[in-house]
This record gives structure tokens, sequence and C-alpha cells, in this order.
């Protein structure tokens, strides 16, 4: 906690006045996607929709329209099904209650925990990636985590939380941005740890991962790629968009067709008669 206080980044959802739904919001975006390209996407939205009800009164499209290429824009439906949510059950306001966080659409284990640790000060174990690898490195002596969370991840989270709530979120949010910026997946610097004396994989000499192989994810050449092509073209357009337009930008007719169907599926794109497309308005 030393560390963080002098090392911790001056990241937006971090100020006050970033409320419980700037912190939110963070947590939706930060999944999968780095801080330096959520930075500018996450300002534009908060200015935008300053409050859940902002966001709710708007059609699920607009949000995956503002989502823009963060990836996995399912997160941005989500967001927008919480925001809805929170309006109507909630008065508006994101409760700070950790089981109403849960029931909220589109809200897991992490999220829920983070929100109520980050913006409400709670005691909460948060397990994100760079957590679990801190945990896995200082206190297992392994590598890397499970690819999964598991209990026993889970129980020592707990273990290791300190009594004090408002001691628990801060130490939370230290050991997270440890793993971020200190305890990384790649060249680790542990010259730099507050805790290398005591780490357990340090002190057994750094052991190589045993586990099942680490794949790194591809982008190139995946549906992931045909299915972003096809939403930018939709999200440029404030209308309808015929197929032909969608066609031109996949030169493979079966992965496009299939990347298409796919978007439908998920609710990120609407189907309208005669051939044309949109981002969704329901």
């Amino acid at each position: 906690m030393d560390w963080f206080g002098e090392n911790a980044r001056d990241l937006p959802w971090r100020r006050p006045e970033a409320g419980a739904w700037g912190v939110m919001v963070s947590e939706f975006m930060l999944q999968q996607t780095p801080v330096n390209r959520v930075l500018p996407v996450y300002e534009q939205w908060l200015a935008r929709w300053p409050r859940p009800a902002d966001l709710a009164e708007e059609a699920p499209g607009e949000a995956v329209r503002a989502w823009g290429r963060l990836g996995y824009p399912r997160r941005a439906l989500r967001l927008h099904g919480a925001a809805v949510a929170i309006t109507e059950r909630h008065g508006g306001d994101v409760p700070a209650d950790h089981a109403q966080l849960l029931a909220l659409p589109g809200i897991g284990e992490y999220t829920a925990a983070a929100v109520a640790s980050f913006a409400y000060g709670q005691r909460h174990p948060v397990l994100d990636t760079n957590v679990r690898r801190v945990f896995a490195r200082a206190v297992t002596g392994v590598q890397y985590p499970p690819n999964a969370t598991t209990a026993a991840e889970r129980k020592l989270a707990r273990a290791l939380l300190p009594r004090d709530e408002s001691t628990a979120a801060r130490w939370a949010a230290a050991s997270m941005e440890l793993g971020a910026l200190v305890c990384t997946a790649k060249s680790e610097s542990c010259h730099r740890c507050p805790i290398a004396a005591q780490c357990a994989w340090r002190l057994a000499g750094k052991p190589e991962h045993e586990g099942p192989p680490r794949r790194g994810q591809t982008y190139a050449g995946t549906d992931r790629q045909v299915r972003g092509r096809l939403l930018a073209v939709l999200r440029e357009a404030h209308g309808p968009v015929p197929q032909a337009a969608l066609d031109r930008v996949w030169h493979e007719p079966v992965q496009r067709a299939r990347a298409l169907d796919g978007l439908v599926a998920d609710g990120l794109v609407e189907p309208l008669a005669g051939g044309q497309y949109r981002l969704p308005l329901t």
C-alpha cells in the first residue's frame, strides 16, 4: 500500500468525481482492453452519458457506436442493459449493495466486487488477471494462475484481504496496480517490486510454467476481425446499411456471412427487410 501511494497512476475513474457510475463504466471497458485504449473512449462516454439514466434513454445501438474499436462490443450492450436496470430498479443510482450489483444484467462476480470495493470502499476479493498473477507468484510460487478462477484462488483472496473495509478496498487496488505495472505477464520487474523479498516464485528461482500452454490471442484473419470490420461500417452509418456495403469489407463470403450471423445472434446488429442492417434500436 505504501508502494501504491507513491506509484499509482492518476486515472480518471480513481478520482472522487468519477463516482460509482464512472467506476462501473471503467470496469466494463477495461476487461481485456489496455488502459491507453480505454482512456479516450471513457472520457467521451462520461461526457455524453454522465449518469446511467442518460445512457438508458438512448438506443442500445448508440452504446455500440460509442464503443468504437475497444473490442468485444457485447460489453457495450451489457453496460447499456445495466444502465436500464439501474434506472428502473434503483432510481438511477448505482447500488452499493453487492448482491444488488450482482443482480444487474451483465454484471458478474468480478465487476460486482470491483464496483463495491473501488466505488464504495467495501471489503471484497477483487480477482482480475493482474491480481491473480500476483497471488500465484507471491503466495503460491507459480508463474501463472489457472486459466479460469478457481475456488482455491477465491479462498486465498479472502484470506489475504485486510479486515478493515477501507483498508481492504485500497489494498485490492494496490495489488491490481502491482500486477499491471510490476508483476507483469512478461518481463516482470522484480527489482522494483515492494514484496520481492517475500515472493515465493522468486525465492524458488522463478520456475517455468508447468500447466497447459498459454496461447496468445490472435486477431488477423479471425471472425473477430471480420466482425470488427462489419461493425465499423454500421457505426459510421446513421441509417440502414445495404448488404452490398457489408460484402465489401471481407473477401471470403462464408466467413463474412458467419461473422454477420454472429453479430445478429448477439444482438449487436439488427436485420431489416430488403437485405439491410443497422445497429439495434431496442
